[in-house]
């Protein structure tokens, strides 16, 4: 274990990395965790205000990804100061990401039903850095062997074709499965080949005069957006919290 630790997390440089993942997912969670005190009335937290102006957590969220982010690229990554920065980079991108949707629509939506793409994003990021991690850095480590470089040459070319499988996963309508795909080469396969979503840039492109393809596409997407929204939705809720029901419209004429 402290030969794998030593050439796959500390030669390559990787330990400001770990630190900001750690950071990154320890600051998602107690801030999910005060967010819900908050909205339940419990505890001692309550929403920042100055001047009655409601200050929203990407606020601070925003100065810390800054301060850690040049804090690193001017760091030696081997150094002290480099795992110092990343915590506060992992932190301020915990914050920053919890609130993805406020910005994306530039609307306090944290409750709602948009809210939810704020809770994925966050997992998609964890999920994709610790892919990273996992797996090896193909230059960079010392004292390799021939056999040892030549092995990390066909990993370089090997994830030069996966991005582009996963490229082809993405025109296909199927953001999910390209992310992970840049990562794990099954997964960028499986994308490449499986029909594409319907309303994706490659089925406009390809599906056109294909009616039947266009037929399957719908019904293939239809039956994995049912199997799969509610365990989603499930999911997200016990990460992120239960958004507030929508309220009912009144129909034009009707109470």
């Amino acid at each position: 274990m402290g030969h794998w630790w030593t050439r796959n997390i500390i030669e390559p440089g990787k330990l400001p990395l770990l630190l900001a993942l750690a950071s990154f997912v320890l600051t998602f969670v107690i801030t999910r965790m005060v967010v819900r005190l908050i909205r339940a009335g419990k505890g001692p937290f309550g929403n920042v205000k100055a001047g009655g102006l409601h200050i929203h957590h990407v606020v601070p969220g925003v100065v810390l990804t800054v301060i850690g982010g040049f804090g690193a690229v001017g760091s030696d990554r081997h150094g002290f100061g480099s795992a110092v920065f990343a915590v506060v980079f992992g932190a301020g991108a915990g914050l920053v990401l919890d609130e993805f949707a406020l910005i994306l629509h530039l609307d306090d939506v944290y409750w709602s039903e948009e809210g939810r793409k704020s809770v994925e994003v966050v997992v998609v990021t964890a999920a994709l850095v610790g892919l990273m991690l996992g797996g090896f850095l193909p230059f960079g480590v010392n004292g390799l062997t021939q056999d040892e470089l030549h092995g990390r040459v066909g990993v370089v070319l090997s994830v030069g074709l996966n991005f582009l499988l996963a490229l082809l996963t993405l025109s296909k309508g199927k953001a999910r499965m390209a992310v992970f795909g840049v990562i794990v080469p099954l997964v960028a396969l499986v994308g490449a080949v499986r029909l594409a979503r319907p309303v994706s840039p490659w089925a406009r492109r390809f599906y056109r005069r294909r009616p039947r393809a266009r037929a399957r596409a719908r019904l293939r997407a239809y039956h994995h957006d049912r199997r799969w929204a509610g365990p989603r939705r499930r999911l997200q809720d016990l990460i992120g919290g239960k958004p507030d029901p929508e309220p009912a419209r009144v129909l034009p004429g009707r109470p």
